[in-house]
């Protein structure tokens, strides 16, 4: 292990900004997957190009290079790699029976004709023709529902990320640099999986693993340091990156305003453009990341706030609280539909999720506390 990298694995402590992301993201998600729902207007997406995904992906990536990294420090390679397998086979397990139960919900309030063009809506179309070959498509991840590539992309990557790993200890820049390497080749030529019968997967991993392997390789390297943070210019061009982006994803939301802006942009920058990771979302994430890791570091007081918490801690469980909050979207989606859509109701829908999401976190937190030895229950 390069001697660099192992210095900062050591040196690294705990750092709730990770938790907060990952519970922001979650967030986020919940209420991006309810159409027509006044409240996801406040997200990510709706200021620039990146969105909830980015932020997933990369942190992601950052939390298990820390984690295995150390674990290979300390263990050996070897036993680090089985641990991420571990993980990519519970990302797969609550996938296959997020899926099951996902399209058995859908496929049963469309026959109930309580709203039956969901179905189509959702993706499952085939589910009452043939719902075999749909569960068995969807076990190899060749079904793509809506709400669900999200998670989908998780379990290649995790699993590519294994073999990452090892690289990121050892040679970081080269296994950055292969990694850039594979994004480009992807992009130009068109590599990406498929879903049945002849369609690509929403979010390209070919693509996408650039992300998070770049996470991994902030977390074993250290940068950006301390040196990097103190350069003015480079926070002014940051921050004028984020004004550009903010300017033209609002002016792209109303037709009077796009016309205003050069053909060059319109044909070129696409914020919706997340497919096969477009450069400028991931310049826009990573300005972003510098932005707010500068204003909110490590220690900060803030971070200790009683009402962020409850994003802390969906955070920490983001895999279970992701899944509750795919069933709780498609919920308050059909609440919505079938309803009076007025704004206080999807404002009541967007609170009683965001409750019902952190609720289920606490519950996890403290299901596992009880499971541990009473001296280092009171610890936790």
């Amino acid at each position: 292990m390069k001697p660099s990298v192992k210095a900062n694995l050591t040196a690294f402590h705990h750092d709730a900004r990770l938790y907060l992301t990952l519970g922001i993201a979650n967030w986020s998600v919940f209420v991006d997957h309810i159409p027509n729902n006044v409240v996801n207007l406040l997200t990510l997406r709706n200021f620039g190009f990146s969105g909830a995904a980015d932020l997933f992906v990369f942190v992601v990536g950052y939390g298990v290079a820390i984690i295995h990294g150390r674990m290979a420090l300390e263990r050996g390679y070897v036993v680090a790699a089985t641990r991420i397998f571990r993980r990519v086979w519970r990302l797969y397990a609550a996938y296959v029976v997020l899926f099951v139960i996902y399209i058995d919900a859908i496929a049963y309030v469309a026959s109930q004709s309580m709203a039956p063009e969901i179905i189509h809506e959702y993706n499952i179309s085939g589910i009452l023709e043939h719902p075999l070959r749909i569960l068995v498509s969807g076990l190899v991840l060749q079904e793509e529902p809506l709400n669900l590539d999200l998670l989908q992309l998780m379990i290649p990557l995790m699993a590519f990320f294994s073999l990452a790993l090892w690289g990121l200890l050892r040679r970081p820049n080269l296994t950055l640099a292969a990694s850039i390497a594979l994004y480009v080749a992807a992009r130009w030529f068109g590599w990406n999986f498929r879903v049945y019968p002849d369609q690509e997967w929403t979010f390209n991993p070919l693509c996408w693993q650039m992300l998070m392997v770049l996470g991994g390789w902030f977390a074993v390297t250290g940068a950006p340091g301390r040196a990097l943070y103190d350069k003015s210019w480079l926070r002014i061009l940051a921050g004028a990156y984020l004004v550009f982006a903010l300017a033209v994803t609002l002016m792209r939301h109303s037709p009077a305003l796009s016309a205003y802006l050069p053909d060059f942009i319109l044909n070129s920058i696409t914020p919706t453009d997340k497919e096969n990771l477009a450069p400028h979302r991931v310049v826009h994430f990573l300005a972003l990341a510098f932005i707010a890791t500068h204003l909110i570091p490590a220690d900060h007081p803030g971070l200790k706030w009683r009402p962020l918490q409850a994003v802390i801690t969906c955070g920490e469980e983001w895999l279970a609280v992701f899944c509750i909050a795919v069933f709780l979207s498609f919920a308050g989606h059909l609440i919505l539909i079938t309803g009076p859509n007025l704004v206080v109701m999807q404002i009541a829908v967007s609170l009683v999720g965001f409750a019902a999401m952190t609720a289920v976190a606490y519950y996890i937190t403290w299901s596992k506390r009880q499971d541990l030895p009473a001296a280092l229950r009171q610890q936790a």
